[in-house]
């Protein structure tokens, strides 16, 4: 059974930063596109940024460019999005994802809460 578990959600200033984790258990990140989408109430799900199967390329959003990082570690089959300088329009639940397409997979996990506000 595959699950995507998200934590590090938080309350967080204008500014600030967080550092969410997503942990895999049932898969290898190793050879899923795994990404970050968010969701904001009232708006569609979209995309943060993702990192290919290889790990070796990653792209982002550009309203998150240049602020938000994602980190893959194989070992712990985790992944993480550093979000630095925050701001109130970042406030949305975050979800991890992992696809495989070609097969046919497609993993969400919960969802965690960030809401950045002073």
């Amino acid at each position: 059974q595959v699950q995507l578990v998200e934590s590090g959600g938080d309350l967080v200033q204008p500014g600030g930063s967080l550092r969410l984790s997503c942990l895999a258990s049932g898969i290898s990140f190793s050879i899923y596109t795994m990404a970050w989408y968010r969701q904001a109430p009232g708006k569609q799900r979209e995309l943060v940024g993702r990192i290919t199967s290889g790990g070796g390329s990653t792209n982002y959003a550009d309203s998150v460019n240049g602020r938000f990082t994602i980190s893959r570690d194989v070992a712990k089959n985790s992944i993480d999005l550093q979000m630095n300088s925050l701001k109130p329009e970042d406030t949305a639940v975050y979800y991890c994802n992992a696809k495989r397409l070609v097969w046919g997979e497609d993993y969400w996990g919960q969802g965690t809460q960030v809401t950045v506000s002073s």
